[in-house]
């Protein structure tokens, strides 16, 4: 019970990899969506109506960052390039086409993928990962 209580981890390898696939998975969902064209014509409104240029460009740029970002954490792949791009997309969701950056009414789900990304990025992959197969780690 004293280890339950204490600050040390109880397994934070099998914690961190738990959690790196379930958000990869729920980003690849996400990110699915590129390939349905009457989702992607709705995301692009969006940027039509902020009269960006490109309007299809964007809506597209941000679901393949999702997806790819997805299939790094899901591999633990690039992770720290992936959760950069996931952090850009969901920074973009929540100041440029949500709700301007009110995280704590209409953009909480966004806010979390940018919480979870920051995880992988300063935390990396954990050791059940390829980048820990590729790459190693630095002790």
């Amino acid at each position: 019970m004293n280890k339950f209580l204490s600050a040390s981890p109880i397994t934070p390898d099998l914690g961190l990899l738990l959690v790196r696939i379930l958000t990869g998975m729920l980003l690849v969902w996400h990110g699915w969506e590129t390939f349905d064209s009457k989702q992607m014509q709705d995301y692009t409104v969006w940027f039509v109506e902020r009269k960006y240029s490109n309007p299809a460009a964007w809506a597209y740029a941000g679901k393949i960052a999702e997806l790819l970002a997805g299939i790094g954490f899901i591999f633990g792949l690039f992770t720290r390039l992936a959760s950069l791009a996931a952090i850009a997309a969901f920074l973009g969701i929540i100041f440029i086409l949500g709700d301007k950056g009110k995280i704590f009414r209409g953009d909480q789900h966004p806010f979390l993928f940018v919480l979870l990304s920051l995880v992988f990025l300063f935390t990396g992959p954990g050791k059940f990962s390829f980048d820990q197969l590729i790459f190693g780690s630095k002790k």
